[in-house]
């Protein structure tokens, strides 16, 4: 059984917030989580990418930028140098370049946007704040490509370790709409939020998505993801379901649409200007 992964990120990953890694497998529409991994520095993160073992990830951080916004800045427009110019950059001046961009256009349009932002409901990746999701990408794309995976559509590597992007938030909305399940905000961790926790999983184990795939957890399993009031191991698992979901679809596109963009790639089970998933 291939084993799937699901990865909740954090640009600045610490003990109290580390990257959680969701590991199981999949056979006949059900996914078994068979354990969660935390990994307290972006250099665990890196370490653990380049291990000698084979895997189909779904990561939760935007494997690209906009076309739009990297056309005007007359950056790279090769994936991989795009992604190595990126990296040479410090934090301090991705955010003047962002905000200089922002800062040139209208009300209601600071934003370039990718394509699958839409169709996800996600932030634009150029975005460094609520949430940092451009520093998502500094942080964590580079790793991904030094570390030789493959990553369809954007570029050939290693095809026993592929990574994809997800969204945790596409699938959770998907059962609760706009209801909240997760806060790192202890004020806001809420009986509400903890209900909506109970409502997704149970979703998920009885298959309520149009993933259409059932997640098997022990009862241990189970009451640590509804305790996890962060939510950090949830969406770890809502990424495993979707990693799930690709390998069904298999290589060499796993599902992502057959004209996703080489620069700005795809977010996997977004709907391209469709409300049918590819098959």
């Amino acid at each position: 059984m291939t084993l799937l992964l699901g990865c909740d990120f954090s640009s600045s990953p610490t003990r109290q917030k580390p990257i959680v890694l969701a590991l199981g497998g999949a056979q006949s529409g059900c996914v078994q989580l068979t354990k969660l991994e935390h990994l307290a520095s972006l250099d665990a993160f890196g370490a653990w990418l380049i291990q000698p073992k084979s895997w189909l990830g779904v990561f939760d951080l935007p494997f690209g930028l906009p076309r739009e916004l990297v056309a005007y800045l007359q950056w790279p427009t090769s994936w991989p140098d795009l992604i190595r110019h990126y990296a040479a950059l410090s934090r301090e001046e991705i955010r003047a370049t962002f905000a200089a961009f922002c800062n040139s256009r209208p009300v209601g349009g600071k934003f370039a946007h990718r394509a699958a932002d839409k169709p996800a409901g996600s932030s634009p990746s150029m975005k460094w704040v609520n949430p940092p999701v451009a520093f998502m990408l500094h942080a964590g794309v580079p790793r991904l490509l030094d570390s030789g995976a493959h990553l369809p559509g954007l570029h050939e590597g290693d095809k026993s370790r592929v990574a994809l992007e997800g969204y945790p938030g596409l699938l959770a909305r998907e059962v609760l709409g706009n209801r909240s399940y997760k806060s790192d905000d202890k004020t806001k961790q809420t009986p509400e939020r903890l209900i909506a926790r109970k409502d997704l999983i149970t979703a998920l184990e009885l298959g309520q998505t149009r993933l259409k795939l059932r997640l098997k957890l022990t009862h241990a399993q189970r009451d640590m993801l509804v305790g996890d009031a962060k939510g950090d191991s949830l969406d770890a698992v809502l990424c495993l379901m979707q990693a799930a979901w690709a390998q069904e679809r298999g290589a060499p596109g796993y599902g992502l649409p057959p004209d996703v963009d080489p620069l700005e790639g795809w977010i996997i089970t977004a709907l391209p200007e469709s409300d049918v998933l590819p098959e």
